[in-house]
């Protein structure tokens, strides 16, 4: 069974960073692809990055390209979502998911996603 354990979310002013995880655990992720989605009150859930695990290719929204990275280790299982310069706008719960489905089909639809962890809040004040 595959879970998906993010934190690193929190308070931060505008203009500031964050770096989020996601330890994930129970298979072996080479062929998944993960990505970073996020909802903020009121609003339907967006995409925000994707990795293909196996290929390091990413991809990310217009919104935060540029500003966030997404990365992943490989040896320690774990996803990663480097924020920059930080806006209020960009305050949501942010979830991290995997799927098994192919990349470029699937990486921005986060119905094609099997997997979800649990969110973490990330606030940004102006």
């Amino acid at each position: 069974q595959v879970q998906l354990v993010e934190s690193g979310g929190g308070l931060v002013q505008a203009g500031g960073s964050l770096r989020l995880s996601c330890a994930a655990s129970g298979r072996t992720f080479g062929s998944y692809t993960m990505g970073w989605f996020r909802q903020a009150p009121g609003k339907d859930r967006e995409f925000v990055a994707a990795v293909n695990w196996n290929s390091g290719l990413t991809d990310y929204s217009d919104s935060v390209k540029g500003r966030f990275t997404i990365s992943r280790d490989n040896v320690k299982n774990t996803l990663y979502l480097q924020m920059n310069s930080l806006k209020p706008d960009d305050t949501a719960v942010y979830y991290c998911a995997a799927t098994q489905r192919g990349y470029s089909n699937t990486y921005s639809n986060g119905n094609a996603y099997a997997y979800w962890g649990q969110g973490t809040q990330v606030t940004v004040s102006s």
